[in-house]
C-alpha cells in the first residue's frame, strides 16, 4: 500500500524557515545497496533557473557528503516536529561506523529516484544542479568563519531541482 501522494509543488505549505530551524529535515542518498542520512537545520527552498529548488549545505567531514557526491538525486525528508529524538541520533553519529537506520528504527523507501524515510510526511526528491564549495576567501563577514567553521569544517552547497514532492497520505 502507497503511504505517499505524489503533489504538485504547488500543495507544499508550511513554514519552512520553522520547520529548518526548529523540526530540520534528513539529506539522504544512495541506493538499496548502500545510503547515507544525516540531519540538517541549514537549508532552504525557492526559485533558481526558473526551476523550483532546494538549497543543502554539507560540511566535508560528513559522510553523506560522499553520496550526495555520487549519485544524481537527493531527498529531504521532513517529520513535521516529530522524532526529533532520531534525528537528533543522525545528527551526532556518523553512518561510517554507526547503523542510525538499526539504531533509530527509521524505515528506508527505495521506490523513488533516491531513497526517504516511511515516517516522513513530506519529501522533496530533488536532482542536482549546482555544486559550490565554500571557500574563507568569499565571506565577507568574516566574523562567520570563526563563529561556524573554527576546525575548517566548511560547507559544499548543493542546488537541486525538486522533481517530486510527496506528502503522506
Amino acid at each position: 500500500m502507497d503511504k505517499f501522494i505524489n503533489k504538485d509543488i504547488s500543495a507544499l505549505s508550511g513554514d519552512f524557515f520553522t520547520k529548518l530551524k526548529k523540526e530540520w529535515m534528513l539529506v539522504t542518498a544512495g541506493n538499496k545497496n548502500s545510503f547515507n542520512t544525516m540531519t540538517a537545520s541549514w537549508g532552504g527552498i525557492g526559485i533558481l533557473w526558473n526551476k523550483n529548488v532546494s538549497f543543502v549545505f554539507i560540511r566535508k567531514s560528513r559522510y553523506t557528503l560522499e553520496f550526495v557526491d555520487s549519485n544524481e538525486y537527493y531527498s529531504l525528508s521532513f517529520f513535521n516536529g516529530k522524532l526529533m529524538d532520531k534525528l537528533l541520533f543522525c545528527g551526532r553519529n556518523s553512518g561510517r561506523d554507526t547503523d542510525k537506520i538499526k539504531e533509530t528504527g527509521l524505515i528506508p523507501v527505495f521506490d523513488n529516484k533516491a531513497p526517504y524515510f516511511e515516517q516522513a510526511e513530506t519529501i522533496l526528491v530533488c536532482r542536482k544542479l549546482y555544486k559550490q564549495e565554500m571557500t574563507t576567501e568569499n565571506f565577507i563577514d568574516k566574523d562567520l568563519i570563526s563563529e561556524y567553521y573554527s576546525d575548517n569544517d566548511i560547507h559544499d552547497i548543493f542546488v537541486g531541482e525538486i522533481v517530486d514532492v510527496l506528502v503522506k497520505k
